[in-house]
């Protein structure tokens, strides 16, 4: 049977995988449909109402639809606004700062743990921070390690103060917990109670609660409590507190009316006086002297009133 030539170039030649006259396999071309791309109506086209059919069911009416009036208008932030949010982004973003290192340790120092009377406590020492210069070393007298304390009542914080306690407090803490580093041997206490107003005056149960957690050491080691420029005030005080401290604490207080007669006691070359206790201590020895100076004229004026009365009974 004669297979018609066209035929014979048409039929696929049998797979074989050996090449053993070392020629290629025939690629076969096959043609893609034709497609209408225009975009016209026309038929097959991509907009030809056979390929835009929609059903039923998703017709829309557009009367029906709602459509925004002025009252539901909104602002829409255009590119001018752009910068002002970034900005503020910015200053959001630098406001949140990294908590270094440094940070933390400086955290830390506002913190300090002491033991007193053998009880673990913390100091808030930034509260205090004002308040520091209430307790100074003012040196050594006679021979030895034999500290001056001073305590500055002036430096003390006013009770008007909304956290007067809370201050109180922790002022406490760090007087106890320095004097107790201070003190080495025996010590004694210069309280400057000048220049001080009644508002700033420690209370009673204060006062009280000092002397209750002083350790035994320092109680037994506080060889004198010097008080100069003492009020009406603090002697009252000091004589309500009697029945609550020892005949012996009681003896060591002294009293002391001006600076001049301080420093016939102790040695004055490292002790801090605040300005303001110099300056009353000025003004106290100003009036002193005047009342001094008013004495030594009062027998003549008593002379001169009995030689008018002499006169003027001679005169009757």
């Amino acid at each position: 049977m004669d297979i018609p030539p066209d035929v014979a170039e048409i039929r696929a030649e049998p797979p074989n995988s050996l090449d053993w006259n070392g020629s290629h396999t025939r690629k076969i071309k096959l043609t893609a449909p034709n497609i209408n791309l225009s975009l016209d109506h026309s038929e097959g086209s991509l907009l030809s109402d056979d390929n835009l059919d929609t059903p039923d069911e998703l017709d829309i009416n557009v009367d029906d639809l709602d459509t925004p009036d002025d009252a539901d208008s909104f602002d829409y932030a255009g590119q001018d606004d752009q910068p002002a949010r970034g900005e503020a982004v910015q200053e959001d973003f630098e406001s949140i700062q990294e908590y270094t290192a440094e940070g933390e340790r400086a955290d830390n120092r506002l913190w300090r743990t002491v033991v007193i009377g053998e009880q673990e406590q913390r100091i808030d020492m930034k509260v205090i921070e004002p308040y520091k210069k209430v307790i100074s070393h003012g040196g050594y007298y006679c021979e030895g390690i034999n500290a001056i304390i001073v305590f500055a009542a002036c430096f003390l914080p006013d009770s008007s103060r909304p956290d007067y306690n809370y201050v109180m407090e922790n002022l406490f803490l760090y007087v106890i917990s320095t004097l107790e580093l201070m003190v080495a041997e025996d010590y004694m206490v210069v309280y400057l109670n000048g220049a001080t107003p009644r508002r700033k005056m420690p209370g009673l149960g204060w006062m009280k609660k000092c002397y209750q957690m002083i350790d035994r050491r320092l109680r037994k080691n506080l060889k004198s409590f010097i008080i100069v420029h003492p009020s009406w005030f603090i002697r009252t005080i000091l004589a309500l507190t009697r029945p609550f401290i020892s005949s012996k604490f009681s003896s060591k207080i002294k009293y002391v009316s001006t600076l001049a007669e301080l420093s016939e006691l102790i040695p004055m070359e490292y002790v801090q006086i605040p300005e303001t206790i110099v300056k009353l201590d000025e003004e106290l020895r100003e009036s002193e002297s005047a009342k001094a100076g008013c004495l030594p004229n009062e027998p003549e004026m008593n002379n001169l009133e009995a030689e008018f009365e002499k006169k003027m009974g001679d005169n009757v």
